[in-house]
């Protein structure tokens, strides 16, 4: 007998779920650093000095997430804070070599993966799998679970 269609649709969450918690895994065992933690890692590094409020702007968090984030990365040495000269209430971030190092060894993210390969799709794919996701996390009761857009599985380090 075949599997009802059902059962065909939670094996590919599953598969979803697990892809993103192979490579959270895989991340934090090759760098020692969260998707998150990457991810704001890379948007320093994508900048000479950036400020926290760009940083989440362009990974979409809240700066409250960004700043707790960068408070362990600095501890950890892969960044520094530095005051603006011209506006002391202004702190920007950069990294120490420790973080250029670690980022030019990490994995891409699961996230920039998937968004390359899903610009490549036509229009009217990418509205199909929206629509199709968007009814999924009805049907889960999963509408309104605030979620940003960074795949990673279990706790930020």
């Amino acid at each position: 007998m075949q599997n009802p269609l059902h059962d065909d649709v939670l094996i590919l969450i599953r598969r979803i779920i697990r892809a993103a918690d192979l490579r959270s895994k895989q991340l934090g065992k090759l760098t020692g650093l969260t998707a998150p933690q990457l991810l704001v890692l890379r948007t320093i590094g994508d900048a000479d000095n950036v400020s926290m409020s760009q940083i989440a702007n362009n990974i979409s968090l809240s700066q409250a997430t960004v700043t707790t984030i960068v408070d362990r990365l600095e501890t950890r040495g892969f960044v520094n804070r530095i005051r603006s000269v011209q506006d002391k209430r202004k702190t920007f971030v950069r990294l120490t070599p420790k973080g250029t190092e670690t980022l030019a060894e990490a994995p891409t993210p699961l996230q920039e993966i998937f968004i390359d390969r899903f610009e490549a799709l036509s229009d009217w794919e990418k509205h199909l799998i929206v629509a199709s996701l968007s009814k999924v996390a009805d049907m889960m009761d999963a509408a309104d679970i605030d979620a940003s857009p960074i795949l990673d599985v279990g706790n930020p380090g």
